[in-house]
């Protein structure tokens, strides 16, 4: 039996009545798609680091898949998103027969629902406890400001996270306003001069790998924050703690909006 349901871009993507292998090209949704049901997993790429255990074959990164070995590997879908992976991949997938299921992520409430509907309508399993408790921690207002900040993303040029994006939402959503929240761009490069005026400056571990020997020597130290990129970016299991941790990350204590 087969099944027509939507994906985040409203395309109809055509599916058996029951999935049982998954490709994840994204390393958010391999994570949620292990902790739904790891036997689900078939292949997943080199960038999909959680669970740290995950033993599925690896078909390349990101944006570069090996759409090939994947149409051989027949999965019942495979899971991209619009910001991570690459148009052309996805037409290649699906010219090939392969059903391609596209997620799109731009702040919180967009990741929950999305997360929502690739769970309980792609892959027809029910809310996990975690999803539930990111939806009690997260949904709601947003509330104001305690902090302002702004995340750089990227060193050598210096990029910092813009408008539109998971990242900014999220630290909305926990007293902290992005210096950058009203960029034209999403992931605007800046010099550096123009970094070292904002309020507190958040390094995270990823995508570039800023550590307490590599970024904080570039700003006044007591403004510093070193977190951890996946609580900050990736949406997935990881959000029913990513509010108090980063709270806790950012000096900003746990008795806040979080």
């Amino acid at each position: 039996m087969a099944r027509t349901e939507r994906d985040d871009l409203g395309r109809e993507v055509r599916l058996p009545d029951e999935v049982r292998r998954v490709v994840s090209l994204v390393p958010s949704l391999t994570e949620a798609v292990a902790a739904v049901d790891r036997d689900l997993l078939v292949a997943a790429t080199e960038w999909c680091t959680h669970p740290a255990d995950l033993g599925v074959e690896r078909v390349r990164g990101t944006k570069n898949p090996d759409t090939r070995r994947i149409a051989e590997l027949g999965p019942d879908l495979v899971a991209v998103n619009k910001e991570e992976n690459r148009e052309i991949d996805v037409r290649r997938l699906e010219e090939a027969g392969v059903p391609v299921w596209v997620t799109v992520v731009e702040d919180v409430p967009g990741a929950l629902s999305s997360l929502d509907r690739l769970i309980t309508v792609a892959l027809g399993r029910p809310t996990p406890e975690w999803l539930a408790e990111a939806h009690r921690r997260l949904d709601g207002p947003v509330p104001e400001p305690e902090r302002s900040a702004l995340v750089c993303v990227w060193r050598d040029p210096w990029m910092v996270v813009g408008s539109r994006t998971f990242a900014t939402d999220l630290l909305a959503r926990i007293g902290v306003a992005n210096v950058y929240a009203d960029h034209a761009d999403r992931y605007p490069k800046q010099e550096l001069d123009q970094l070292r005026a904002a309020g507190l400056i958040v390094l995270p571990d990823e995508p570039y790998v800023f550590t307490a020997a590599d970024g904080p020597e570039c700003f006044d130290a007591d403004r510093v924050r070193l977190v951890s990129g996946r609580l900050l970016t990736w949406y997935g299991p990881s959000l029913a703690m990513a509010a108090e941790t980063l709270r806790e990350q950012l000096g900003l204590g746990s008795d806040g909006p979080a």
